[in-house]
């Protein structure tokens, strides 16, 4: 590992398909850069891309990056900034030829090499339905191998978010394969910067403190050859980096502190936050371990039709007419594959407006048979206009099904995978796997309990500062008075984080909110399998409800199908806290 390399720049510049478009200019013209990094994929990006094949199978990458390099590339070479991305979607090697076409109209001379991975699908085991794209999470090694092979714009597929930033920093430094340490904290730089402006105050629980949030600057890191790093932004640009911004992100669609990838396990419960200036955070401290020995793939497949109407429900009796609603459709629904009813009830008595005296009943139906559920089902719907409950209203005109998608996630042997690197002089190399063995065994869920004798933890530290709380009269007030959250989703899985501001706040936060507590709180958990993990170092807990989003995000029917206000839900209920807890208004 090279001590005496400088830090490496490395920005964002998308955090998904469909940000911002001029951030990619904004970003180059900002402040210095070495790497300018996109984040375009997600589980249902995927999804999406696949469509796009079925009308021309030469596409399936983001299309919205080509319409930012047409502007920007020129740029790059004169400022000297390699690009990485994943727009390369399920044709990382269709979008590197695009970009080559590209400069060739721009007149430029511009290097590109695209990553692609593959695995067996005999190696994914029985999938019904069968998946439609098949996408191993690649790690840094590939990026690495493009950016020494002399690509100024790497175009990689499904690599994992953080190795876009892992590359580049494990490139310039010179990192060995089992550098864990420095790894593991270019991978925690990467998760902090793969959703762009969340880094910068976009989405934050303390949204009043963010100046400029109606024009958030996208973050950068300075990487540093321990793999210790600085996250900040370039200045004069809106938003905030702070360790609470910092901290949202970290919590960001994690599961156990044990941050699984194919080239290292990075601890999260070893990051170290401080404050380095206005709009500067240090990261460092960051353990890595070997990966494990198996690679999370992703896979999707056509579930089958969905469709769905809402009935407006106003004034009195509003459950007896949801029930004659019911009833009406019942004969239309028999058999459906599918059916889901929800009473949304967001009317108030003696309501100063219409729309505050309505409740919603919203009726979701799934099927294999599109035509079951398309036409004949909503215009059932519609034809009770004028024979059922008071004021019948709906929301929408009847429409017929859509195909919706499912994700599911296979782990597979790690040497099974095939990871290719296409060089800008055309020729391939495969890229070996990081056969490292098993990684350590991740924490269980935590919850409030005795430890073992010896020095005190710091769980153990927060009991006795909220024994002392304790003395202090409780009020009731909203959660999030005391604390931040940020929660998203993983399949179907979401997660929650919360973290507070101050030790005594952490110290109350742990003894407080339990998985039981949790549930309490959010009674849609209820039933679900709920796991629990503290992050001291953080201020944090960290909580994954496992089935609450169905079968992912492009099946879900729930009100916030990505869980992406869960946590703004939490915060909004109402707890007994310590009043010396909390902060003066």
């Amino acid at each position: 590992m090279s001590t005496s390399s400088p830090a490496l720049r490395v920005g964002n510049c998308s955090g998904f398909y469909g940000d911002r478009l001029t951030a990619m200019r904004e970003m180059l013209e900002g402040g210095s850069l070495d790497v300018l990094t996109g984040d375009y994929l997600a589980e249902l990006t995927m999804l999406i891309l696949f469509r796009s094949t079925m009308k021309d199978p030469t596409k399936g990458y983001a299309a919205t990056f080509l319409r930012q390099l047409e502007d920007c590339l020129g740029l790059a070479g004169e400022r000297d900034v390699r690009v990485v991305v994943n727009a390369g979607g399920l044709n990382p090697t269709g979008c590197a030829d695009a970009v080559r076409a590209l400069a060739g109209r721009l007149g430029l001379d511009v290097p590109v090499a695209s990553v692609a991975g593959s695995v067996p699908r005999e190696a994914l085991g029985e999938l019904d339905p069968a998946p439609v794209t098949v996408d191993p999470y690649l790690g840094c090694w590939g990026i690495v191998d493009a950016l020494s092979a002399g690509a100024t714009v790497v175009v990689t597929g499904r690599t994992t978010d953080a190795a876009l930033v892992c590359g580049p920093a494990a490139w310039h430094h010179g990192w060995a394969r089992d550098d864990w340490d420095a790894l593991a904290g270019a991978v925690v730089a990467g998760h902090v910067l793969e959703c762009g402006a969340q880094a910068t105050g976009g989405n934050y629980a303390f949204f009043a403190e963010v100046p400029g949030l109606d024009r958030v600057g996208f973050p950068l890191a300075e990487i540093a050859a321990d793999g210790s790093s600085v996250i900040t932004k370039h200045p004069g640009t809106g938003g905030l980096v702070s360790v609470g911004t910092v901290t949202a992100q970290l919590l960001y669609e994690i599961d156990s502190p044990a941050y699984l990838g194919p080239d290292v396990v990075a601890r999260f419960d070893t990051i170290e936050l401080k404050e380095d200036g206005p709009d500067r955070v240090r990261v460092a401290g960051v353990r890595g371990a070997p990966p494990p020995a198996t690679v999370k793939v992703s896979t999707n497949s056509v579930g089958g039709f969905r469709n769905s109407m809402s009935f407006v429900l106003c004034g009195l009796d509003i459950p007896a007419k949801a029930e004659v609603a019911k009833a009406a459709m019942a004969s239309v629904l028999d058999g459906v594959r599918g059916v889901q009813w929800q009473l949304v009830r967001i009317d108030q008595p003696d309501a100063p407006s219409e729309e505050q005296a309505s409740a919603l009943l919203r009726c979701h139906v799934k099927d294999s048979d599109g035509n079951r559920i398309g036409r004949m089902f909503s215009s059932a719907a519609v034809e009770m206009a004028l024979a059922s409950y008071p004021g019948f209203t709906l929301t929408s005109p009847p429409g017929d099904a859509t195909p919706y998608g499912v994700y599911r996630p296979v782990f597979v042997d790690a040497g099974v995978v095939t990871h290719t690197v296409t060089r800008p002089d055309g020729s391939q190399v495969r890229i070996a796997a990081t056969l490292a063995g098993q990684a350590p065994q991740a924490p269980g869920p935590q919850a409030p309990g005795p430890q073992a004798p010896g020095p005190p933890t710091p769980t153990q530290q927060a009991r006795a500062l909220a024994a002392d709380s304790a003395a202090s009269p409780a009020i009731r007030v909203p959660l999030g008075l005391l604390a931040g959250a940020r929660s998203g989703d993983k399949g179907g899985m979401a997660n929650l984080g919360i973290w507070t501001r101050t030790e005594e706040a952490y110290a109350w936060l742990v003894g407080y909110l339990s998985t039981d507590r949790l549930v309490e709180l959010l009674p849609e958990a209820r039933g679900l399998p709920v796991r629990r993990y503290e992050l001291p170092n953080l201020r944090a807990l960290n909580f994954t409800l496992d089935g609450l989003l169905g079968e992912g995000v492009a099946a879900s029917t729930r009100f916030d199908p990505q869980a992406k206000a869960l946590g703004e839900w939490l915060r909004s209920r109402l707890v007994d806290v310590p009043a010396a807890l909390v902060p003066p208004s």
